[in-house]
């Protein structure tokens, strides 16, 4: 069988569990987006509850984590090869643990890969405080800068993650078989990595999960919203400006406001997430720079309902004739 590989772009959601599921079982291998984990095969082979092997997972998506525990066992069953591959992730918990014991920055090695993680990390995290302090406290312009910094140390960090796991999954993805690649679509750039560290030839391909669920709502767009459009400009054009960066920064900030961030599990919509991103991403799509700095400062501590009738009640005005 000739080796090919399909990178699987989605973000984890409920909803993105039977599409996945389907796609996954005409895969022989299956790399996950998590570094490894030694309670990881008796979960899988049913010598450990799911619910007590999540227990000891930092489980950011709860619903979603314990519906693919279920799925990745039937795969298993069925023969389906699965890799643990995520060395960023791997690298960040052994740095966490280290310190726990004591260990400080010093005593990281320079040049190492666990000193590399910890500066991109140190500077995506210090850069993302910066971003919370000016916001709540600076001006509009000064949180649109801020904002911007973030997003250029996020494109870094992602920049190193992808090289790190492109690096780790290339001897895996040109043995025989057909891989599926779990990311999330923020890591798009990593087709590029592997692409680099692949055979010249080498089948390997992208596909966005949910584009039918996409083209099912009467929507032809992406579901990237403007921060992660900002972040991947930087994360190709490192050190660039382009001409729509304020205006990208400005509507993240509205968006980031707007978008539901906890689980959704609706019985009446199956895509309850994917309309959501949609739908937010059409409201702030609307948005001029002007508009953004208009509402950011009276919204920036309201809820999330509270933030959203704000801004429809803004648009309803913008849009009457005077």
């Amino acid at each position: 069988m000739t080796a090919r590989a399909t990178l699987v772009l989605a973000n984890h959601r409920p909803e993105t569990i039977s599409a996945a599921q389907r796609l996954m079982a005409r895969y022989d291998t299956l790399i996950l987006e998590e570094p490894p984990d030694s309670l990881f095969m008796p979960m899988l082979t049913e010598r450990m509850a799911i619910d007590t092997y999540l227990e000891t997972q930092d489980v950011e998506y709860p619903e979603f984590s314990r519906r693919m525990a279920i799925v990745l066992r039937e795969l298993h069953r069925a023969g389906t090869r699965l890799y643990q591959i995520e060395p960023f992730i791997g690298h960040l918990l052994a740095i966490h643990e280290r310190f726990a014991e004591g260990d400080g920055p010093s005593d990281l090695p320079t040049g190492t890969a666990l000193h590399r993680v910890y500066l991109a990390e140190r500077e995506a995290t210090a850069a993302l405080i910066d971003f919370y302090n000016v916001s709540t406290r600076g001006t509009f312009a000064g949180t649109l800068e801020a904002i911007k910094q973030f997003a250029r140390s996020d494109a870094k960090r992602f920049a190193l993650r992808d090289q790190m796991r492109a690096a780790a999954m290339v001897d895996v993805i040109k043995a025989c078989g057909h891989t599926y690649i779990e990311a999330g679509p923020i890591h798009f750039p990593l087709w590029h990595e592997l692409k680099r560290r692949l055979p010249s030839g080498y089948q390997l391909g992208v596909h966005f999960l949910m584009a039918d669920a996409v083209r099912s709502m009467g929507y032809n767009d992406h579901l990237y919203g403007p921060g992660d459009i900002l972040t991947l400009h930087y994360r190709f054009h490192p050190g660039k400006r382009f001409q729509e960066e304020d205006l990208l920064a400005a509507r993240a900030l509205i968006y980031n406001k707007l978008i539901t961030k906890e689980e959704m599990i609706n019985a009446d919509e199956p895509y309850p997430h994917t309309r959501d991103e949609l739908e937010v991403g059409t409201i702030t799509a609307l948005l001029s720079l002007t508009d953004c700095g208009r509402l950011y400062p009276p919204i920036c501590r309201a809820s999330t309902s509270t933030a959203r009738e704000m801004v429809q009640h803004y648009l309803r005005l913008k849009t009457v004739p005077q």
